[in-house]
C-alpha cells in the first residue's frame, strides 16, 4: 500500500530499502501492543501442554502457547502494508499461512486436550506440509521461476533442475518447517536463529532483486524478488516482538502455529534466492536440531542404543548441566557466526 504513495509524489516510497525499514517498525510495533492481549486471552483458553519426558521443564505447563498467530499476523499486516504486492509476496504470505494453519490444528487439539501427544498425527502432519508445499513450488514452476541449481561459493548455475525442481522446493519448505518445529523446545531458541536466518535471506534478497547489485557481486538477477526483503524485515520485527515475551521465563510460546510458519517461509526465502544448499548455514541450528533427532532415532532402532541423553540436541545440553540460558545464548552465538560465514559467501564467489 505505502508503495503507491509515490504516485502522490511521495517518493520515498518507491523505495525498497525505506519501505523495508517500515516493515519492521510495523510488524514490531503490533506485536508488541497484540501479545499481551492474546497473552490474557490464553491463559485460560490456550496453554501448554509439557511432555512428562522433560521434567525441567514441568514448572511452564501453564504458559500460554499459539503466539505464532500473533506474530505471523503481524508481519503479514506488515508486508501487505508496505510491499509491492507481486507474485513472490503473494506466494510468501500464502506459505506463511498455509503452515500456520497446520500448526493452529495441531496446537488447538493438544491444548483443548492438554495433552502434548494429542495433536495431529506424524505423518498427517507430515502430508499437509507436502500437499501445501507442492502446490507453493508448483505455483513457483508454472510462473517460470528460474530453476537452475546453485550451491554456495560458486557463481554459475551447477545444471537445471526442471521440473524436478517442484519435488527439490517442497523438500526445502517441508525440512525447515520440521527443522525450526524441533528446535523450538526452550525459551527464546528458535526466535534468534530465525532472526538471523531471516537477516541472510533478507540481504541476499536486496541485493538479487537489483541489477546493479546482482550483476557486480555475480548473483542470479530475479526482477521482483527486491520486494520479498521487505517480507524478511517483517519476520524479522514480529519475531523480536515475540521475544520480548518469550525470553526466559516466558510468558508464551510460539507453538506450532509460529514454528511451522516461520521454518516454511524461510524455506521458501531460500528457494527464491538460491540459497537452498547454503541453508545449511543460514539455518546450521536447525539442520544441527534436526540431525541429532534422526541421528539418535535411527541409532536406536539399528543398535538399541542412543548417541545423546535426550534428542533434540538441546535437551541433551541440558541433562548434561547447562541451565536453559546457557543452552540457549550459545545455540544464538553459533547461529551468529554460521550466518557471517553464508553473507560471506556473496563475495567469495
Amino acid at each position: 500500500m505505502l508503495y503507491f504513495l509515490h504516485y502522490l509524489g511521495l517518493n520515498i516510497f518507491h523505495y525498497i530499502s525505506v519501505r523495508t525499514i517500515i516493515a519492521f517498525f510495523i510488524s514490531f510495533f503490533l506485536t508488541l501492543y497484540l501479545m499481551p492481549k492474546f497473552i490474557k486471552w490464553a491463559k485460560n483458553k490456550a496453554t501448554q501442554p509439557i511432555l512428562e519426558d522433560v521434567k525441567k521443564h514441568q514448572n511452564k505447563k501453564n504458559t500460554p502457547t499459539m503466539g505464532g498467530v500473533v506474530f505471523i499476523f503481524s508481519a503479514i499486516v506488515a508486508t501487505l502494508l508496505s510491499a509491492y504486492p507481486n507474485l513472490y509476496i503473494v506466494l510468501a504470505i500464502f506459505v506463511a499461512i498455509g503452515f500456520m494453519i497446520i500448526g493452529v490444528i495441531d496446537d488447538w487439539q493438544k491444548v483443548t486436550k492438554q495433552n502434548n501427544k494429542a495433536g495431529l498425527t506424524p505423518k498427517l502432519k507430515f502430508i499437509l506440509q507436502w500437499i501445501f508445499a507442492l502446490t507453493f513450488a508448483t505455483i513457483l514452476y508454472l510462473i517460470g521461476f528460474d530453476t537452475d541449481f546453485y550451491i554456495p561459493f560458486y557463481k554459475y548455475p551447477l545444471f537445471d533442475m526442471k521440473y524436478f525442481a517442484i519435488l527439490f522446493w517442497a523438500f526445502v519448505m517441508v525440512g525447515m518447517s520440521n527443522a525450526v518445529n524441533l528446535t523450538d523446545g526452550l525459551d527464546g531458541l528458535a526466535t534468534i536463529p530465525s532472526v538471523f536466518a531471516f537477516m541472510t535471506l533478507l540481504l541476499f534478497s536486496y541485493l538479487m532483486g537489483n541489477k546493479i547489485f546482482s550483476n557486480y557481486l555475480f548473483l542470479p538477477y530475479e526482477e521482483g524478488i527486491g520486494e520479498i526483503s521487505i517480507f524478511a524485515s517483517a519476520m524479522i520485527g514480529a519475531l523480536l516482538g515475540f521475544l520480548w515475551y518469550n525470553a526466559n521465563p516466558a510468558q508464551v510460546f510460539m507453538g506450532d502455529s509460529g514454528s511451522l510458519s516461520v521454518g516454511g517461509s524461510i524455506g521458501y526465502l531460500a528457494i527464491i534466492t538460491k540459497t537452498e544448499i547454503l541453508l545449511i548455514l543460514i539455518g546450521f541450528i536447525f539442520i544441527i536440531e534436526t540431525l541429532s533427532v534422526m541421528l539418535q532415532v535411527g541409532s536406536y532402532k539399528t543398535r538399541k542404543k542412543r548417541i545423546f541423553l535426550m534428542a533434540p540436541i538441546h535437551h541433551h545440553f541440558e541433562l548434561k548441566g547447562w541451565n536453559e540460558n546457557q543452552v540457549t545464548i550459545r545455540f544464538w552465538i553459533i547461529a551468529l557466526i554460521t550466518n557471517l560465514i553464508a553473507i560471506l559467501s556473496i563475495k567469495i564467489r
